[in-house]
């Protein structure tokens, strides 16, 4: 379906137009007319699959109908770079609206707080704010919510597991009673519909495609122990000079600094983010790698959620994610909407237990492959009991040997 057939404003068409988007993604086809609509709406729907225009382009609809002086839309979310990213689709999808909106974060230079406090006293259309830094405001006394008409939460399953319930709550309960609320999360526990229940009224429910990575991935793992890894990833990069936007995802900062410190004395253009660069460098990082000013980017699960970098040609796991949930939201950095891309997960012996989790998620059996003979033989994999005693470790495994080829991946 087109946006234009979705009843959305014609500016706002034609600016999606400018940006190349025709067809609407089936998040956006079931949402946008819920929410023009004034519907509550819990919508779980998978990285990726554009959920967060689903809900940014009838909020602005509804804005240009119907404009107000006054802070009109509400978007918290769970981490600084998700609000950056929202803010600069939002002024994307404007052009010639004049819709404003804010990024309201915290790592921030200290004269930004002035813009932030004009924002949410005096008026902006749309503020994207993660909760620490918004309750800061709220608590010196002028924050205007007297006219808000939308409340959004993004990535709600991500808030939860940071632990900011009890900060939403708060938030929630400063705004007017008489709004639209939208929840949209990757994931749909018990904690995330509990959490439906107590801030949204009467919602309607959609579900896209839950916790599964996009049909476009390509997944394969490589079974090595931890001393290969880095000369297997320059081997992989090496192999594939076509690759031109490579992410590799590490769960520490000491590995994202090794990595980066192996790649750049084999010559390879490579970056590195972490939380030890502080925000303007990290968001002078991800805006060079968006423009391609180099090829390869190691990082932490900081921008594992919610970011999104088109034509991504390959996602490798450094470590496997010790959360199933993780490793959709890391390969889910390529394979964007219709695209397809590779993802590779690195397994040692420690983290069979885990990657046969990871599996069981998303209801695949991922391929698994001996490292290059020049880097040595890798462990063998070895199916987790499906049974274990009472007080074995997870790491308990039979010894059940298996035979696969070498993939041309």
């Amino acid at each position: 379906m087109t946006f234009e057939a979705l009843g959305l404003n014609e500016d706002i068409v034609t600016a999606i137009s400018y940006m190349g988007f025709e067809k609407a993604t089936p998040i956006q086809e079931k949402a946008i007319p819920k929410i023009i609509d004034g519907k509550d709406l819990i919508a779980c729907a998978q990285t990726g699959t554009g959920k967060t225009a689903a809900f940014i382009l009838p909020v602005m609809h509804k804005i240009m109908a119907s404009p107000s002086k006054k802070l009109n839309t509400l978007i918290v979310v769970p981490v600084r770079e998700l609000a950056i990213q929202i803010d600069q689709q939002i002024e994307a999808f404007s052009y010639g609206t004049g819709i404003t909106s804010l990024a309201i974060y915290g790592g921030g230079k200290g004269e930004d707080w002035g813009q932030e406090k004009r924002a949410l006293s005096q008026g902006c259309d749309i503020v994207i704010a993660t909760p620490g830094k918004l309750i800061s405001h709220m608590n010196m006394g002028y924050v205007d919510f007297s006219e808000l008409q939308h409340l959004i939460l993004d990535e709600a399953d991500r808030m939860l597991d940071i632990g900011f319930h009890e900060d939403i709550i708060k938030i929630t309960k400063a705004l007017p009673k008489n709004r639209q609320s939208l929840m949209f999360s990757a994931t749909m526990p018990p904690k995330i519909r509990k959490l439906a229940k107590d801030i949204l009224n009467n919602p309607d429910e959609i579900s896209i495609a839950i916790s599964k990575p996009a049909a476009g991935v390509l997944q394969a793992s490589y079974l090595v122990h931890d001393h290969q890894k880095i000369r297997l990833i320059d081997r992989l990069i090496s192999d594939k000079p076509e690759y031109e936007s490579i992410i590799i995802f590490a769960s520490t900062k000491k590995d994202v600094s090794e990595t980066v410190r192996f790649l750049k004395k084999a010559n390879v253009p490579v970056e590195g983010i972490s939380s030890n660069l502080d925000q303007s460098e990290r968001n002078d990082v991800m805006r060079r790698f968006r423009n391609k000013k180099f090829r390869v980017l190691v990082a932490t699960d900081v921008i594992s959620r919610g970011i999104d970098i088109k034509g991504i040609n390959l996602v490798i796991n450094y470590n496997v994610p010790k959360d199933a949930e993780d490793y959709v939201h890391r390969i889910g950095r390529t394979a964007r909407a219709d695209s397809t891309g590779v993802a590779i997960t690195l397994i040692n012996e420690d983290d069979m237990y885990a990657f046969s989790k990871i599996e069981r998620l998303i209801e695949k059996e991922v391929i698994k492959i001996p490292p290059f003979p020049e880097l040595g033989e890798g462990p063998t994999w070895r199916e987790p009991n499906k049974h274990r005693a009472k007080g074995k470790s997870k790491g308990n495994y039979r010894g059940k040997r298996r035979h696969h080829g070498r993939s041309s991946i």
